[in-house]
């Protein structure tokens, strides 16, 4: 388990772009207008964004171990070039999606988030991204501050700013990294 500066600045840039207008930001959003308490918010968001990336994490270091160089160059390329078509379709969320609030605030935030990003954009991102590069603690690091860049003034300034954010301009920036890091896996670049 190593530490390295360009897979933590990839994966904190990628994550915090992909994750503006995604489900996770929009539970944060709601989650900070139905319970108006936003540091128990910002610690569940953080929690579950640790235990959900970490377990991605471990899946795509894992990964790695399976697949030889050459087919995981071609499944890291077609993932990511996947990832960049998946940042275009636009996230909703499901008010099913907010565990009862018997828990408190900060077990349903833990809750609600850890359920939420499974199988979603970032951590579908953060197995591609460990698999990418051999650099565990990096990725995890910078993909769960990116989540705490894009997440952390979804709540403590709410629906006042989310309509101002060009949400199709940033999803169009975070797309054309994908795509970026696509075409390099396929060509060879930046493989482990």
């Amino acid at each position: 388990m190593n530490f390295a500066f360009e897979p933590l600045a990839v994966s904190t840039g990628i994550v915090a772009l992909a994750e503006i207008g995604d489900k996770t930001q929009l539970l944060a959003f709601m989650l900070a207008a139905r319970f108006r308490k936003p540091w128990p918010i910002i610690a569940g968001i953080f929690i579950a964004t640790i235990a959900n990336h970490a377990c991605a994490g471990a899946v795509g270091t894992w990964i790695t171990t399976l697949l030889g160089p050459d087919v995981l160059r071609w499944v890291l390329g077609l993932s990511f070039i996947a990832m960049a078509v998946w940042m275009m379709i636009p996230d909703k969320l499901d008010e099913d999606e907010i565990t009862a609030p018997k828990l408190g605030v900060l077990a349903t935030t833990i809750v609600a988030f850890f359920l939420a990003e499974m199988g979603d954009k970032t951590q579908i991102a953060t197995v591609a991204l460990a698999a990418q590069y051999d650099a565990f603690v990096s990725v995890v690091t910078g993909t769960t501050l990116g989540m705490m860049i894009a997440n952390v003034p979804a709540v403590l300034v709410g629906d006042r700013v989310a309509n101002r954010i060009p949400v199709r301009v940033v999803h169009g920036v975070a797309a054309s990294i994908f795509a970026l890091l696509g075409s390099a896996a396929l060509l060879g670049f930046g493989t482990a």
